[in-house]
């Protein structure tokens, strides 16, 4: 079946359009598009599924986030199963805390959003000098993100409208510092100690296991000993280097594109300037503007007399807190920085030194006096040439990478059997990998790093019949198909391939079960008669002194009732050994003052309150009957 929609593309293409057609006719856009968006159910939550491809599409848009904010971090972290899971949990509650902001009919007023817009970061990168914003820089980056002021405004005011959900809880909680002393008491108790410890090291070289021993542990253990599939590969990659290099540029191109984007690439003009300004309230009457309007001529009039005051006018009666004790001095600036009339006064200044006339702006009436002009220095064609062909190049490559990409697409699966065809098309380089596993192998990268291009190439008609996959995304402008050249399945190593291994194992659980038996001897020994005890120097040990001893063992003397001391304790370390521990005395804690002991109740109420609010969204979960279908990745497991 699969071989004949292979072989006769442009039929099944032919039927594919003569049926799809219709549908849209029928039964509309929407309606189609809405039975292409479903999918697996991944998770439920108050009654409406989370579907995979809206999981896919979440993580997508992380990870490219977190690219853009940190561009070194490593790709196998952001494409492991825990990472995935970490964005479908916070599907799950940003879906719960919708749930429970419609159930709790929770608003936000206009003033409460414009108080969060007006403390935004990202708003407040976009002010100028005079604390005006740049409108137009403002829309750009929405744009750039997708999104309209709009839908921003709209997004925030949800956000803000989830943050009330647990905003009860978390602006609420306190811990009196009584019941915080005796919970940090009690954590950070201290005891004196003394510790005697039985390595299982010390016991290797009295462990001598006969062949006989190992081969039954062997038999007893195959899974211990298993070889995972692994296949040889070939693949190709496509990238927007790979489209970039074959693209010739023309001098004529070259040269017009300098002449069109020279003062651009050379950098903008920046000017520095000093003002004066007698502001005048938003929507202040006719009056106070007149008065305003006076006061500033009459200062123009004073800076024009005598224009070596001007710093000394400026700090005595200028309204502008930034720049007032400064003399007015506003640095250097470029064009977009300024709101326009105070931008156009100061650019269309020809000299430094000149003093503009009054300049009316939103603020109220400006005296403009021009300090300093720093122009880009003009570079020759010459000089930018080889800066010029490289972006020119990268232009041309971003709109045939796209082209590329398709054809790239089609190749790998028209002609599956083979990657020479599109190598051979697109002028790729066919690669070869050994050993490749599902998982990504220590210091893998690029595809061969990608789990999604694994779980490709280990699928059942790329292994079974050694097909291409398809064209995986693998990061931006960067794609990749692969197949299998050679597959050996998952096997039970041979004994005499492992039987260096098997010895390891053996010697290592017989000698850690020697030193439990000596310390379990020991410690009944010295129970019944404690002055022929060979123990360690008594010591203080609290949870803070992790590197004395292992936490078990700090686990366990604190664990030791303190009504009973001293008391002795056997601490089994699994493969390191076992411990005897003597348990003297409880030390009283010397409880920090001053600014160390407010750090410790600060963090303790901050740990209250994560728990009192994870409890009361535990709590939401299920009244939401939150169900996730998707098991909790172990460690290290890749998807």
């Amino acid at each position: 079946m699969f071989d004949f929609v292979r072989k006769h593309t442009r039929l099944m293409q032919l039927l594919l359009f003569i049926m799809i057609v219709p549908s849209f006719v029928l039964f509309g856009l929407q309606g189609y598009q809405s039975s292409q968006e479903g999918g697996e159910a991944v998770a439920r939550v108050d009654g409406h599924d989370i579907t995979r491809t809206e999981w896919d599409n979440a993580h997508k848009i992380e990870v490219d986030r977190l690219r853009q904010q940190m561009p070194g971090l490593d790709p196998k972290m952001l494409d492991s199963a825990e990472a995935r899971f970490g964005t479908l949990e916070r599907l799950v509650r940003e879906r719960v805390l919708v749930a429970a902001v419609a159930d709790a009919h929770l608003t936000v007023a206009d003033q409460r959003l414009a108080r969060e817009l007006h403390g935004n970061e990202l708003i407040a990168a976009m002010r100028g000098p005079d604390g005006k914003l740049d409108i137009e820089r403002y829309r750009q980056l929405l744009q750039a993100r997708g999104m309209s002021p709009e839908m921003f405004e709209n997004q925030l005011r949800n956000d803000l409208a989830m943050r009330q959900v647990l905003a009860g809880i978390t602006q609420s909680a306190f811990t009196p510092p009584g019941q915080a002393n005796v919970s940090l008491g009690s954590y950070f108790e201290k005891r004196e100690v003394q510790v005697a410890r039985f390595d299982a090291a010390d016991y290797r070289a009295k462990v001598e296991p006969t062949d006989a021993e190992l081969q039954a542990f062997y038999d007893a253990n195959k899974q211990l000993f298993q070889a995972p599939e692994q296949a040889n590969i070939e693949y190709v990659v496509l990238d927007l280097a790979t489209v970039q290099k074959d693209i010739p540029i023309n001098e004529a191109d070259l040269k017009s594109y300098y002449e069109q984007n020279a003062s651009r690439l050379s950098g903008q003009e920046e000017r520095r300037a000093s003002h004066i300004l007698v502001a005048v309230p938003k929507g202040a009457p006719p009056a106070d503007r007149e008065k305003a309007k006076a006061k500033a001529e009459q200062l123009l009039a004073e800076v024009k007399k005598a224009p070596d005051s001007f710093a000394e006018v400026a700090r005595k009666n200028s309204q502008d807190p930034g720049s007032a004790a400064q003399g007015g001095d506003l640095d250097f600036f470029a064009r977009g920085a300024m709101t326009k009339p105070f931008e156009d006064a100061a650019f269309g200044l020809k000299t430094k030194g000149e003093i503009s006339g009054l300049v009316e702006s939103e603020f109220g009436f400006h005296i403009i006096k021009l300090t300093d002009i720093r122009a880009p220095k003009q570079r020759s064609y010459e000089e930018m040439k080889p800066e010029l062909e490289a972006e020119l190049r990268k232009q041309q490559a971003q709109k045939k990478y796209a082209e590329a990409a398709d054809t790239f697409s089609n190749a790998v699966y028209e002609q599956s059997d083979s990657l020479k065809p599109v190598a051979d098309k697109l002028k790729l380089e066919v690669r070869t990998a050994q050993g490749v596993m599902r998982n990504p192998l220590p210091g893998a990268v690029g595809p061969l790093a990608n789990a999604k291009f694994l779980q490709a190439l280990f699928s059942p008609d790329a292994v079974e019949r050694k097909r291409n996959t398809e064209a995986v995304e693998f990061g931006p402008n960067q794609m990749v198909s692969g197949r299998i050249v050679q597959y050996s399945p998952a096997r039970t190593r041979p004994f005499a391939e492992v039987k260096t291994q098997v010895r390891e194992r053996v010697v290592a659980a017989k000698a850690a079960e020697l030193a439990r038996k000596d310390g379990e001897a020991k410690l009944a020994a010295w129970k019944a008669a404690p002055a022929t005890a060979t123990l360690g120097q008594a010591m203080p040990l609290s949870r803070q002194d992790a590197a004395k001893e292992p936490p078990q063992v700090i686990e366990a003397a604190l664990r030791a009732d303190p009504s009973a001391l001293p008391a002795w304790v056997g601490v089994d370390l699994g493969a390191q050994g076992y411990a005897v521990v003597k348990v003297n005395r409880v030390l009283p804690r010397e409880a920090p003052a001053g600014p160390q002991g407010q750090q410790e109740l600060a963090q303790y109420t901050r740990a209250w309150t994560t728990a009192e609010a994870m409890a009361y969204y535990n709590m939401l979960k299920d009244r939401f009957k939150v169900k996730v279908n998707v098991p909790r990745p172990q460690a290290g497991v890749m998807q």
